[in-house]
């Protein structure tokens, strides 16, 4: 046995016993005839010291940083004690050591506040990952599993497991595809999600199934994104949207309980696709803070009344606003002390690609009454108070507004609002507030295949009491300025995301179930009959045995685990992940495969 107890184990009541430790040199400090070694495993790091009588076989060992050993001695209580480490009030007195590896000089240094850059961790990921603070990660990465699976197991879901080699039917991201090689010139896909496989584990009578499980995609990465992630991925029978979503809020109150010791009491806010989009700008608000979106060229609410539509600037003769498409202001509380650095600084953040404006108005409520704007020569003082008031502002705020066409102005408003919410200090890493978004419209149109497209994905069912509007009305779009009478742009789904700090954890629907209604969704978006059959024919052929009413919900493990972790990137709670490029730079791969491979798998490459 190489060690009686880990380094993160022993204690005062330990004291007097002869022990045995194993573990990596963190440090070695030599204080003339006595040496320290602090010795790290995964469980913690303990004090080791060498008195004179070992000295001489330390230095012919030539110990250093990560090294590995094995040392036996006494523990004794540590008179410079540190609060800052569990085994901080004791230290081993080593009466025999061996050396058991030896290390080369680490690329970087093995600690939390590493000298190592992004790159050359990567390279090493395998030394990245004894630091404590990645070890921490991959804790709370288990605790979330581990508190997932009992939950799910004691609500009664099976775990099953669904095939990876499976066939290609690319509807959203890119597929990654896999060459056959017994059936020369055919590929399998990787699957994005289990999606297909757990609907019809439904049809077989498996009313509650549930998977942790890796899925692709091959698409562009960032800071929340991997080709290869993993998802809690969930389905149950016999259930409507609200067995679903009181199901998985309790699933997710349940893991904060158990890996934050965070206890959820209330009931998850809940608010339709439309609330998100007119008061937040997005379909993934962060509801931590205030400054919600007014639309000021539009009717708005006042004293319990709508305004007229454009009342709040109508006549100032501003050409940014007269001709934009929209015009919307956000309330930044306590924001009217800035500066007229602060305000340009602002301006030119709007202007970067990634937002894509050309400019930015503010009005300062002054403390003392009095109203500043960059725009004093069109607006009067009473028609800035207007604004102000309009949007909620009190002395001592600043309103911000942007002004151009509505998609992209929504988008630009929504990130300046979280922008101004960080610098506020309104979006604290340990504040977590859960939502549920509801209602989603089930088609996005695409201008310019002038056709409908799934927004959720082509087996998301339509609300009830709209699958006779699906049913009973054509897909067909006259022109690209028709789309929105259409009766298909009012349709809703029957879906459901859930957010957490503005970021989408979860996301789901109550599934197609009938197969002429599935086969009219697949007309909606554009496929003939033939192409169905050939992509889907296996669903639509289970739908004719008896399928269930069933819906589920996939959950972005990654993702979640990072926000409990305080992280913006998921990369953080992988343990060997993909960098920016897609590339694994430990194993250097994807790489080229030689010639035989591809003869065997009748493939050239170009």
């Amino acid at each position: 046995m190489y060690r009686s107890h880990t380094c993160g184990e022993l204690r005062t009541g330990h004291i007097g016993l002869e022990v045995t430790l194993a573990g990596w040199i963190q440090t070695i400090r030599k204080f003339g005839s006595i040496t320290f070694i602090d010795i790290r495993d995964r469980y913690g790091i303990t004090q080791l010291v060498i008195g004179e009588e070992l000295n001489e076989a330390i230095n012919r060992s030539a110990l250093g940083r990560e090294f590995v050993i094995q040392a036996k001695g006494i523990v004794r209580e540590r008179s410079n004690k540190n609060e800052h480490i569990s085994t901080g009030e004791i230290e081993v007195g080593i009466t025999s050591f061996e050396t058991l590896n030896k290390s080369n000089t680490p690329p970087f240094t093995i600690q939390d506040d590493t000298d190592g850059g992004d790159d050359l961790r990567m390279k090493f990921r395998y030394l990245d990952l004894r630091r404590n603070e990645l070890k921490k990660n991959l804790e709370l990465r288990y605790a979330v599993n581990r508190a997932a699976r009992n939950y799910l197991h004691e609500k009664g879901f099976m775990d099953i497991e669904t095939p990876f080699l499976i066939k290609s039917t690319p509807e959203g991201a890119r597929d990654f595809v896999v060459p056959s090689r017994m059936n020369t010139g055919q590929f399998y896909a990787l699957p994005q999600s289990p999606q297909t496989f757990k609907q019809l584990l439904m049809v077989s009578g498996y009313d509650r199934y549930y998977q942790v499980v890796k899925c692709f995609r091959d698409e562009d990465l960032r800071a929340d994104r991997q080709p290869e992630f993993t998802q809690i991925d969930c389905e149950m029978s016999f259930v409507k949207q609200e067995d679903i979503l009181n199901m998985f809020e309790g699933m997710i109150k349940s893991i904060f309980l158990e890996v934050k010791g965070i206890d959820i009491k209330e009931s998850v806010q809940r608010m339709t696709w439309e609330e998100a989009m007119w008061h937040y700008g997005n379909d993934k608000p962060d509801i931590r803070f205030g400054m919600k979106l007014l639309n000021i060229k539009s009717s708005y609410l006042k004293n319990g009344k709508i305004t007229a539509e454009g009342e709040l600037i109508a006549g100032s003769g501003f050409a940014v606003f007269d001709d934009a498409e929209t015009v919307l202001a956000i309330a930044v509380p306590g924001a009217a002390s800035y500066t007229r650095k602060q305000t340009d600084e602002l301006t030119e953040w709007v202007k970067r690609p990634q937002i894509g404006m050309k400019g930015l108005v503010f009005i300062k409520c002054n403390t003392d009454g009095s109203y500043k704007s960059s725009v004093d020569k069109f607006f009067s003082e009473e028609k800035l108070k207007n604004i102000a008031d309009a949007c909620g502002a009190a002395a001592g705020d600043l309103v911000l507004i942007l002004a151009g066409p509505e998609e992209r102005t929504r988008k630009a408003i929504s990130e300046l609002r979280l922008e101004m919410g960080q610098r506020a200090g309104l979006r604290k890493k340990d504040d977590f507030k859960l939502l549920w978004v509801l209602d989603f419209p089930l088609f996005e149109y695409a201008e310019e295949e002038n056709r409908w497209v799934a927004r959720h994905h082509p087996f998301t069912s339509p609300k009830p009491e709209h699958i006779d509007i699906m049913i009973g009305n054509s897909p067909v779009i006259e022109n690209a300025s028709a789309y929105l009478q259409h009766p298909y742009a009012g349709i809703k789904a029957n879906a459901y995301d859930m957010v957490l700090n503005g970021n989408e954890i979860g996301g789901g629907s109550i599934r197609i179930f009938q197969r002429d209604l599935q086969e009219k969704m697949f007309s909606a978006l554009g496929m003939s009959k033939e192409e169905a059959q050939h992509k889907f024919g296996f669903l639509l052929g289970a739908f004719e045995y008896g399928a269930p009413p069933h819906g589920g919900i996939a959950f972005g493990f990654d993702r979640l685990c990072a926000i409990l972790g305080g992280s913006e990137s998921i990369r953080d709670f992988i343990a060997f992940p993909k960098n920016n490029s897609g590339r694994d730079v430990m194993l250097d791969a994807p790489s080229a495969i030689d010639g035989k491979q591809l003869d065997e798998l009748g493939i050239k490459t170009v």
